[in-house]
């Protein structure tokens, strides 16, 4: 006989933050030498600091027809799981563009890799003085941190249960039609009456009690987003939430108290407690992220 088969999941949280470093008066920060730069003020991204390097002259004699610009780790022997994305605010427009993602790395304090990007030609002097990016003597540095916090690994599972998986497959290819419509938002959900009256009872006095609606073809959910009633049905099919597993940080929170409201909605206590528990796990892990900084 096979052993049990089991399953667990590890997300990763990530806190984002951006600064613009704007620099007036261009004409007079060139010529001040290939080596030489300017630093904006600290700004502080995950709970350490960080700051943008501009070189008008290029990081050396090698990229002297380059503008150099960089981010820079300021924290003290600070190690960050971290990616940068280093931009240009267009004058005109007000819009930024990407001109280096560093994919996420670790950045060490204590050397060189503290520096994003790892190149100094960021733009060549010519193409950036002719550009939109330069407009009245002004140019703006926009710098996009991502910090990665210590990956989350869940409690060990059982995966779905074999009537779970059976009712998640009726659910999504639709074997047997659906005997019920939803229209949340202006997306249309089938769904299976039966299944919906075992789980909540609210669907159940809906559908089989003395209050129940006369028969329509199509039910309109009001004050529900869709994804939220998308995770709500895959719940009831499966009772289970890892549709909501490829949500990151906030999103996924910001979805589990939808769901949250969702479950009070429709009476379903187990799911009231899931979620519940999900959102006391991430409160714990805040109020630790807070006493590490």
């Amino acid at each position: 006989m096979s052993g049990e088969k089991t399953v667990s999941f590890c997300t990763t949280d990530s806190v984002q933050g951006s600064h613009v470093f704007s620099v007036s008066g261009y004409s007079k920060q060139r010529g001040m030498g290939c080596g030489k730069f300017i630093r904006s003020g600290a700004f502080l991204v995950g709970g350490h600091e960080w700051a943008i390097r501009f070189y008008p002259d290029g990081f050396n004699d090698d990229y002297r027809n380059f503008i150099s610009v960089y981010a820079e780790l300021l924290s003290k022997d600070a190690e960050v799981h971290a990616s940068c994305d280093m931009r240009l605010v267009n004058q005109t427009t007000r819009l930024s563009s990407s001109l280096d993602k560093t994919e996420p790395r670790l950045f060490n304090q204590t050397n060189l890799s503290r520096f994003a990007p790892q190149t100094a030609a960021f733009m060549a002097r010519s193409a950036f003085e002719s550009s939109a990016y330069l407009r009245d003597d002004k140019l703006e540095v926009e710098c996009i941190i991502t910090v990665m916090k210590k990956a989350r690994v869940s409690e060990t599972k059982a995966p779905l249960s074999g009537i779970a998986a059976q009712l998640s497959k009726l659910l999504e290819a639709n074997d047997i039609p659906a005997d019920i419509t939803f229209s949340v938002g202006g997306v249309v959900f089938g769904a299976h009456k039966l299944v919906l009256a075992i789980r909540s009872p609210v669907f159940k006095a809906e559908f089989y009690g003395p209050m129940k609606q006369t028969e329509t073809p199509l039910i309109t959910i009001k004050d529900m987003q869709p994804d939220v009633f998308k995770a709500l049905l895959h719940f009831i099919y499966t009772e289970s939430l890892q549709i909501t597993d490829d949500l990151e940080g906030n999103d996924r929170i910001e979805m589990v108290q939808h769901l949250l409201v969702a479950a009070d909605r429709y009476d379903m206590e187990w799911l009231k407690l899931v979620c519940e528990k999900i959102l006391c796990d991430n409160l714990e892990w805040r109020m630790l992220q807070l006493c590490w900084l």
